[in-house]
C-alpha cells in the first residue's frame, strides 16, 4: 500500500495517531493542573513505567494540556551528562524574562531573576558558562549557598510567586527523571513541597523508569504525599486493538482478526511496538485487509528495525562487562530474576558483580523490582540480547 499514507508513527516520543487507553490519566493530569493554577491543593504527577509504554508521548500531551490552561511550560530531559541546575536554569531564565515583561509581575519576577543569578553563580563550576548574559546582579544570601537542597526550594518559591503575580501558572516537565542524582531529586521534592505549602501556581509533571519510585522514597519520606505515581504499562487488549486498527481504518484499510491477534501477541501490547508492527504491516500489505499471511515478514522487518534502533542504541552505551551481565540476565528469559542466579551463571560471587549491576541501573538498562531481583527496563530486551550475543561470553 502507499507508504506516504502510512498512519503509524514509530519513534521516540512521537505522538501516535490514536492515543488509546490513556484518557483517565490525561483527565487526572488536567484536573491537577487546573487546581494548581487556581491555588488549590493537588498532587503533581510522576509517570512510572518501562521503556516503550509511551511515557514521553504522555508527557508531551500533558504539556499541551498545561498550555491549553495558559501555563508557561518548561520541558527538560534529564541525562547522565548534565546536572538538574544546568538543565533547569536556562529555561527558568526564559520563563522569568517573559514574566518580567508583565507590569504586575515585574517586582516578583525581578526578585526571582536575581535569585537565579545567585543560584547559577554559586554553582558555576557545574553550570559552566550559563550565567553569562543574565545581565543583572543578585541578592546576596538568596539561593546562593551552593547547596542545591537549600537553594532550589528558595528559587522555585520565588519563581512560583512571580507566576502568581503574573496570573500565569508554570509547569515544569522532566523526562527521564531517574537520571537525577539523589541530592538533586531530594532538592526537587523539597522545592515542590515548599511551593505546595504556599498554594502557589507551579506544577511538576515528570516521567521515569521503575527505579524512580525507590529514588523518590529514599530522597524524602513525604514524596508519596506530594506526588501521584501512576504506573504506565502495556495497553489492555481492547485499547491495543484500538491503537492498531483505528489509524488504518481512518485510511480505509482493515485488518483480519487473526492478523490483529498475532500483532497483539507478538508486541505484548506495548504502544511503541504496536506502532512499529502497524507501520511494517501497512508497508508489507498489497491491499486491504491486512492478513495474517504476511505476519512472518512483518515481524522480521519490525525486529530488524528495532534491533538497529530501539535496542542497539541502548546496547552500544554499555561496556563489555555490562553486556556480559545483561546476556546472563537474558538467559533466564523475560521478567525478574534473582541476582544470585545471574552471578552463578557468570561463575562469580554476587558481590563481585554489584558494581556492574549498579552501573546498569544508573544507565537505565535494568532495575530492581524487589530486593535481590533484577529485570530489564526495556521490554523484549532479553530476546535482543540472545540475538546479538548467542552465548554468554566467557569471563
Amino acid at each position: 500500500m502507499d507508504p506516504v499514507r502510512n498512519p503509524y508513527s514509530p519513534g521516540a516520543g512521537t505522538q501516535p495517531p490514536e492515543l488509546a487507553g490513556r484518557a483517565a490519566l490525561l483527565d487526572m493530569a488536567s484536573i491537577a493542573l487546573q487546581r494548581i493554577a487556581r491555588g488549590r491543593a493537588a498532587q503533581s504527577l510522576i509517570l512510572v513505567g518501562l521503556r516503550g509504554v509511551g511515557k514521553t508521548v504522555l508527557l508531551n500531551r500533558m504539556r499541551e494540556i498545561a498550555e491549553e490552561h495558559h501555563y508557561r511550560t518548561v520541558l527538560i530531559e534529564a541525562h547522565e551528562g548534565k546536572s538538574l541546575p544546568e538543565l533547569l536554569a536556562p529555561r527558568l531564565r526564559e520563563i522569568l524574562l517573559n514574566l518580567n515583561r508583565m507590569h504586575a509581575a515585574k517586582a516578583a519576577s525581578g526578585r526571582a531573576l536575581r535569585a537565579l543569578v545567585g543560584f547559577v553563580r554559586s554553582i558555576k563550576i557545574t553550570i559552566g558558562e550559563i550565567d553569562i548574559g543574565i545581565g543583572m546582579g543578585s541578592d546576596q544570601g538568596v539561593a546562593d549557598s551552593g547547596d542545591v537542597e537549600a537553594d532550589l526550594p528558595v528559587l522555585m518559591v520565588l519563581v512560583a510567586q512571580a507566576a502568581e503575580a503574573a496570573g500565569t501558572p508554570v509547569a515544569i516537565l522532566i523526562d527521564e527523571i531517574q537520571y537525577l542524582k539523589s541530592q538533586e531529586f531530594s532538592a526537587l521534592i523539597m522545592a515542590i513541597h515548599a511551593v505546595n505549602q504556599r498554594n502557589l501556581p507551579l506544577a511538576l509533571v515528570a516521567a521515569g523508569l521503575p527505579q524512580t519510585l525507590g529514588l523518590a522514597g529514599n530522597s524524602k519520606s513525604y514524596a508519596e504525599r506530594l506526588f501521584r505515581f501512576p504506573m504506565i504499562g502495556p495497553l489492555t487488549p481492547e485499547d491495543a486493538r484500538t491503537a492498531l486498527v483505528d489509524p488504518a481504518r481512518a485510511e480505509g484499510v482493515e485488518y483480519t482478526e487473526p492478523a490483529v491477534a498475532e500483532i497483539l501477541r507478538v508486541t505484548e501490547r506495548y504502544p511503541y511496538f504496536l506502532q512499529q508492527w502497524g507501520y511494517e504491516a501497512w508497508n508489507a500489505a498489497e491491499a486491504s485487509p491486512i492478513d495474517i499471511a504476511i505476519m512472518p515478514a512483518v515481524t522480521a522487518a519490525a525486529i530488524a528495525e528495532l534491533d538497529e534502533s530501539f535496542f542497539k542504541v541502548r546496547f552500544e552505551r554499555c561496556t563489555p562487562s555490562e553486556k556480559r551481565y545483561m546476556r546472563a540476565l537474558a538467559e533466564f528469559g523475560p521478567g525478574a530474576h534473582r541476582s544470585g542466579d545471574i552471578a552463578d551463571l557468570l561463575g562469580v560471587k554476587v558481590q563481585s558483580v554489584g558494581p556492574v549491576r549498579n552501573s546498569l541501573i544508573k544507565k537505565g538498562m535494568i532495575y530492581s523490582p524487589s530486593h535481590g531481583d533484577t529485570e530489564f527496563t526495556v521490554p523484549m530486551f532479553d530476546q535482543f540480547m540472545r540475538r546479538v550475543m548467542p552465548q554468554v561470553p566467557p569471563a
